[in-house]
């Protein structure tokens, strides 16, 4: 007897999405250019330093406000009264880090990639996206950072054009956008 090993296949279900929410159309385009970029790509590897960095972030606000609701509750309010200010001040500041976290480092990115090259250097992909409340314009922006330089790509569509009548994505359309930017930064340009 021999053994055979196959890997199983993954069928990915279709999920129907309503055309008319931006935001559930932005979250399930975003999961497709994910889908998009790692399918067929076996040399780029996921890094989560960025949603890391923001978990860190939420837990140590918690931390101190489960610190604050404690010492509460064992040292009753006018004996708790400078340690309830400290936690809620340090819970501000935190929230305070995490907004301007969000708002100026990930910018929207909800992938990033590192990719390791034949002559041994290395170079990050990012993978953000904007799209507004009433508009049907989906920005995708693919961007790549080696030692020499970053190079971006930006992709600006109507949201039809990659969504069917019936609120379906279609992935082939996704995956032909994602592999014209990916295949636009990954060419190797002679520098003068």
């Amino acid at each position: 007897m021999t053994k055979t090993t196959e890997k199983p296949q993954f069928v990915e279900e279709a999920v129907k999405i309503n055309k008319w929410d931006a935001t559930a159309v932005k979250h399930a385009l975003d999961d497709a250019v994910k889908n998009a970029l790692f399918s067929t790509r076996p040399q780029l590897k996921e890094q989560f330093g960025l949603i890391n960095t923001r978990l860190v972030f939420c837990i140590l606000a918690v931390g101190v406000a489960v610190l604050a609701h404690c010492w509460d509750f064992t040292h009753p309010f006018p004996e708790s009264k400078p340690v309830l200010m400290l936690c809620v001040i340090a819970y501000f500041a935190l929230m305070g880090i995490l907004t301007l976290h969000t708002t100026f480092r990930e910018k929207g990115t909800f992938a990033v990639a590192t990719e390791k090259r034949s002559n041994g250097s290395q170079r990050t992909w990012e993978a953000s996206s904007d799209m507004q409340k009433y508009d049907d314009k989906y920005t995708l922006v693919l961007s790549v950072k080696d030692s020499k330089s970053l190079r971006e790509a930006t992709s600006v569509k109507s949201c039809a054009f990659f969504i069917d009548s019936n609120g379906f994505v279609v992935d082939k359309q996704v995956a032909n956008e994602v592999n014209r930017l990916f295949n636009s930064l990954s060419d190797e340009r002679k520098e003068k």
